[in-house]
């Protein structure tokens, strides 16, 4: 594929053309940011969904799930720090009347600067080979110094203007960096404004007597606010977690890049409660235990990179982002943080309530620290599919277009294909066998076309898997099964269809890869 943005725009369009991802409400010309998973998207998105569930609760003794209400008292809000403090900072370009947030603008600039460095990184090794030392090149090349001095620069003063909320400092930085508008490619900005990210609603009969309410702009205070209740009903002991996937609401002013950023998405978290004191050992062990889920998946190591946080948030002691390397760039796909004791400390200042843990082996009572995971589904959705998206260049001088999704996530799992469709004999077996596999499987019947069609239909599906009938299966119960990545075929007996497609798409096989 030619460039990212070519690349971007096919996964979208391939999303769209194999019922994947549809725009909400097309008919009435759609929803900005706001997207309905089709029938194939629905089944990659809760085979993710229990890709992670099964690595998070299922495989770990102390750690239990929840599923929390959307409403929540507003009170919950007050007390997280959402009325007041959730804000983006926002900026216009006047030109193009596109708004944009401040500190992406500054990062993505950032990013590009990095880049650079790279770049140089790989000409040299290119050219040097074996001899090349990379910390060396890196600590003495003056335009990798230069660039990274850069870098240094612009975090040090990025980290400045957020953690003093200093907005005029803000578009003084955009000025001073020469940051252009991506559509005008003109400097002509508005001032930095802060915006709330926060729905509204009212719950009640009338609108005098109805209470103000938000839809939840996370998951995370669901689970803090039932802590006690799943502590003692579950008879857990620190160390343990509980973990929630649910929808979540933002209302994101600079929604763009597909999925990746919308208003309605789904988040997948645990919060750990430990012991005060701890958080360091805990925090690393959930960073390298984070990604080696993610690298079970087969996705690329090369694709994924930790970012620490410079500016931490204010419950925070220590943060990091798992990023992918997305069609337009690497961008936080997971964060792990050590949110210490804020959270149970406000709701409890808030509520009243006391939400602490007695430690019998201590023999005393104290508010617990948490460490945090938390992953947008959407995005990891968007990673997954973007990564799969593949054009190969074949022997015969054609191409494919190749979905090569991770098969444990794959919606269907196989294609029955019965060579010739009137053969009804053919048809016969090729549901007889469907009807075997389903109750394991999610299976698929396609008669239409030329078998090499459908294989080509199959590829572009994400499908693992083609079994073919034909005339000599009715002989000797043998089929031809084919490998969507290989394209290889092999010849099998039909009752050796389950082991073989439950090797390669178990979850047990992909999990014991951590």
């Amino acid at each position: 594929m030619a460039n990212n943005d070519d690349k971007f725009k096919k996964v979208i369009s391939h999303a769209k053309e194999y019922g994947y991802v549809f725009q909400s409400s097309e008919v009435y010309d759609g929803l900005s940011a706001v997207y309905d998973y089709a029938q194939n998207g629905v089944e990659l998105k809760k085979n993710i969904r229990d890709y992670w569930w099964k690595a998070m609760v299922q495989m770990n003794d102390n750690i239990v799930g929840i599923d929390a209400a959307i409403f929540m008292h507003p009170t919950t809000w007050k007390a997280s720090g959402h009325v007041d403090a959730f804000n983006d900072p926002l900026i216009d370009n006047k030109d193009s009347k596109k708004r944009y947030r401040a500190d992406v603008l500054v990062e993505d600039f950032r990013e590009k600067i990095l880049q650079k460095i790279n770049k140089d990184v790989a000409k040299a090794k290119k050219r040097f080979g074996d001899a090349f030392d990379e910390n060396e090149f890196r600590s003495t090349n003056g335009n990798v110094l230069r660039r990274q001095k850069q870098i240094d620069d612009i975090t040090e003063r990025l980290t400045e203007v957020q953690e003093e909320s200093d907005l005029a400092a803000f578009k003084q930085l955009i000025l001073d960096l020469g940051i252009v508008c991506p559509v005008s490619g003109s400097k002509n900005w508005t001032d930095v404004k802060q915006f709330n990210l926060m729905f509204g609603t009212k719950l009640g009969a009338s609108a005098e007597s109805a209470m103000d309410l938000y839809l939840r702009p996370e998951t995370a205070q669901g689970i803090f606010v039932n802590f006690l209740n799943v502590q003692k009903t579950g008879r857990m002991k620190i160390p343990f977690g509980i973990a929630q996937t649910g929808k979540a609401f933002r209302n994101e002013i600079v929604a763009r890049q597909f999925i990746f950023r919308m208003r309605e998405f789904e988040q997948m978290e645990m919060q750990f409660f430990i012991k005060p004191g701890s958080q360091g050992e805990w925090f690393k062990h959930w960073k390298e235990a984070r990604l080696k889920w993610h690298l079970s998946l087969g996705l690329g190591e090369d694709n994924y990179r930790f970012h620490d946080h410079e500016k931490l948030a204010h419950y925070a002691d220590a943060a990091t982002d798992i990023e992918f390397r997305f069609p337009f760039g690497f961008k936080e796909l997971e964060g792990i943080h050590s949110r210490t004791d804020f959270d149970l400390k406000q709701h409890e200042a808030y509520s009243g309530k006391k939400l602490q843990y007695f430690d019998h082996e201590d023999n005393a009572n104290y508010t617990p620290y948490v460490l945090e995971t938390s992953i947008g589904l959407d995005r990891m959705f968007l990673a997954v599919f973007s990564n799969a998206l593949q054009e190969e260049e074949l022997e015969n001088n054609t191409t494919r277009t190749v979905l090569k999704l991770p098969a444990v996530l794959a919606p269907t799992k196989a294609a029955i294909l019965p060579l010739v469709r009137k053969d009804e004999a053919l048809v016969k077996l090729s549901k007889q066998i469907i009807e075997d596999l389903k109750w394991d499987f999610s299976v698929t019947y396609d008669e239409k076309d030329a078998v090499g069609r459908r294989y080509r239909r199959q590829d572009a599906n994400g499908t693992p898997f083609c079994i073919t009938v034909d005339g000599e299966s009715l002989e000797d119960n043998t089929v031809t099964i084919r490998h969507r990545d290989t394209m290889e075929q092999q010849r099998v007996k039909i009752d050796d269809l389950k082991a073989i497609i439950k090797k390669e798409v178990d979850v047990k096989e992909w999990l014991m890869r951590m």
